[in-house]
């Protein structure tokens, strides 16, 4: 195939994937990336939808996220926040004075009749982004935490929680009901596609959620396209996140691994860091072609290496060699 006409689809959940996101649109043009993402962690609060994944890609590609904490935006205050606590309000989220504004933008527009699809478009283009964003469905689908002290919805074992509860297992709430966009569908239709990147985010509540979504998952399972992922451990240890406790208190071996083992049926090439160079015969015994790279991302040249290091090894697998 033309290297200048294929295209590629991202699947991505928060920092850890939005990082690899920005590589790949640092170097692959709009009409040839799609990002999909994770809106399990999805909720309602103060009366408003809040999207924290979709909102991550976003200040990400549109050079607006705080790099100091990971998310939100740059340069952000908290007026807003102090006083609800003052009032007595519900502060265990912390909602920036300008965070604030997509919130109130995506709330308006959904109760409007726009889809969570059209909404996204709007705010991503308003802010300068190129790139096409997608969630990964327009029906809500809400990950549910089963933890020792009960089920917990996602921002409240994430963030309320800080997520200290022990946790065994998740479910997505929703998503038997669920299917993909129109604009989704199309994505996974057109016959430029030529490839799939799952970036190095959580699989067990940034990246099964989408999997949940059967439409999709199915898709993924069947598809001829190579799909490869991107390991989320690194040493033994998450890059971000609660991943390798999650991992631990369900019992799985905090090694990348068991993450190409979690994902499996679902891949055909795996990703590990340099210092993981002693796991590649075990995940090519899964039957995963598998390749070592600097998965850390640093820098932004560092994102971009990675990018063209993923894009590299599908156009591998696609020429069979």
């Amino acid at each position: 195939m033309n290297e200048a006409r294929e295209k590629y689809l991202a699947i991505s959940g928060g920092v850890g994937g939005a990082k690899l996101c920005l590589g790949l649109a640092s170097i692959l043009s709009a009409d040839r990336i799609t990002f999909v993402v994770n809106t399990g962690d999805d909720f309602e609060h103060l009366g408003l939808h809040i999207s924290p994944d979709l909102d991550t890609l976003t200040y990400t590609l549109a050079g607006l996220s705080n790099r100091e904490v990971g998310w939100g935006r740059q340069g952000e205050t908290w007026n807003f926040i102090a006083a609800l606590k003052q009032f007595g309000g519900e502060s265990w989220f912390n909602l920036g004075d300008s965070d604030l504004a997509i919130h109130v933008m995506r709330t308006e527009m959904l109760k409007s009749g726009a889809t969570l699809t059209q909404t996204t478009a709007a705010l991503t283009n308003s802010v300068g982004i190129k790139h096409t964003i997608l969630p990964m469905s327009d029906d809500p689908v809400r990950t549910i935490v089963h933890s020792e002290g009960g089920d917990l919805a996602f921002q409240h074992y994430f963030v309320r929680d800080r997520c200290e509860p022990n946790v065994s297992g998740f479910s997505f709430q929703g998503s038997e009901r669920a299917t993909v966009s129109k604009e989704l569908r199309a994505c996974l239709d057109d016959p430029a596609l030529s490839g799939v990147v799952i970036c190095p985010s959580n699989p067990y509540v940034s990246i099964d959620p989408l999997f949940a979504v059967a439409e999709f998952g199915d898709w993924l399972q069947s598809t001829s396209l190579p799909v490869i992922a991107i390991s989320p451990i690194v040493g033994g240890e998450a890059i971000k996140g609660p991943t390798a406790k999650m991992m631990c208190e369900l019992s799985v071996p905090t090694s990348p691994a068991a993450v190409a083992q979690h994902y499996v049926d679902k891949i055909d090439g795996f990703v590990i860091d340099e210092r993981d160079r002693e796991w590649r015969d075990d995940i090519k015994a899964l039957g995963l072609e598998t390749i070592v790279a600097q998965t850390v991302m640093v820098t932004l040249a560092d994102r971009i290496d990675l990018a063209q290091c993923a894009i590299d090894f599908i156009r591998r697998l696609n020429s069979g060699n």
